[in-house]
């Protein structure tokens, strides 16, 4: 789908010169002008770079903008699209350690239509993705990459706000109701994969959700938690441009929730590297993730810990393939994801953990 040069609503002039004046950044100047200068779909949102021209003084005010809208073809398959996100730039982003994400300048989800929108700081300028996709990163990237995870995962480990006013915690009787959506999606999975679907790979699926209320018993702990991105695949990532520059930001935050901070590493690196490639990058990357944590403040959480939590968190993403499928992620994306997890599987004896 292509997007057209017409202007939504939230980025006509008069919205976007009450915006930045609220946001402190533009006085008494306001919105002469706003173009579009690109525009792009992702699977599941539309992407438009606004060009921004004022009236009067607007030394501070943005150039240029990026605008988040809704995806119309998925808007229908997920019906919550947009309001985690929204929360989490209105509500849990300006509570963290500046430059660790996009500057949000308005956020909106309408429980009503289940329109929503972004108005992001663009970095286009200085920032980048690492690589295209499905190239992953060069060690150096991947090292600037999960430092920055580290940092955010840091911010919110062990918060007391968490599960009171940001997040929330699942009961058992919420995560039960999950498991067994799961169980039902993965029943008709299976009978789409046929025989793809080994009978060895086919039991594990089996065991794990037998076993699954057991396994969320590190999650129903909370301890040793944060806040975790849920879809932290290295393209998520904004990498500066200047060599000599730390600061990367994370941003696409529609998956984000309290859990347990390997769970991002393993959807990182279980999911999307194959093994030659965790080979090589996989110890030292955890080393670094862990030292980060360590100098950041977190405390009484040892390495053996973090190598414990990987393992499990490797396990519990054989379910993510699973769940891409169930809301129309095409298979060039989900086929892939399931092959390289059972390859992190085996490699790490994830399956030991159900025994």
């Amino acid at each position: 789908m292509t997007i057209s040069n017409a202007l939504p609503p939230a980025a006509s002039a008069d919205h976007l010169t009450e915006v930045l004046r609220e946001a402190g950044v533009l006085g008494t100047a306001s919105v002469r002008d706003v173009v579009v200068k690109s525009a792009r779909d992702t699977i599941v949102s539309h992407l438009i770079q606004l060009g921004v021209a004022y009236d009067g003084a607007a030394e501070e005010a943005p150039q240029s903008l990026i605008l988040k809208l809704a995806h119309a073809d998925y808007a229908a398959k997920l019906w919550n699209a947009g309001r985690q996100e929204v929360a989490f730039y209105t509500t849990v982003a300006p509570l963290m350690p500046p430059s660790l994400t996009p500057r949000c300048y308005e956020g909106r989800f309408d429980n009503d239509t289940r329109a929503w929108h972004l108005l992001l700081e663009d970095l286009t300028e200085t920032h980048q993705i690492a690589t295209a996709w499905p190239l992953p990163p060069t060690s150096a990237q991947s090292r600037s990459i999960v430092a920055a995870l580290a940092r955010m995962h840091a911010a919110w480990w062990d918060h007391p706000r968490l599960g009171s006013s940001v997040g929330t915690w699942l009961e058992n009787a919420a995560m039960n109701g999950i498991l067994q959506q799961f169980a039902e999606h993965f029943a008709r999975f299976a009978d789409l994969c046929g025989d793809r679907l080994p009978d060895a790979r086919r039991r594990l699926y089996e065991r794990f959700i037998e076993a699954a209320s057991g396994l969320t018993q590190r999650y129903h702990s909370r301890r040793n938690v944060t806040i975790v991105h849920g879809d932290a695949h290295v393209w998520n990532f904004l990498l500066p441009k200047a060599e000599a520059s730390d600061d990367v930001r994370v941003f696409d935050f529609d998956q984000w929730r309290i859990n347990v901070g390997s769970s991002d590493l393993a959807y990182m690196m279980a999911l999307h590297w194959y093994p030659d490639r965790r080979a090589i990058a996989e110890r030292p990357l955890l080393d670094l993730y862990h030292e980060t944590l360590l100098s950041h403040g977190v405390r009484g959480y040892d390495r053996g810990a973090l190598d414990d939590d990987y393992r499990r968190s490797v396990l519990w993403h054989i379910t993510t393939p699973v769940w891409q499928w169930s809301v129309g992620i095409p298979p060039v994306i989900w086929w892939n994801n399931l092959e390289r997890i059972f390859m992190a599987v085996d490699d790490l004896g994830c399956r030991e953990l159900l025994d």
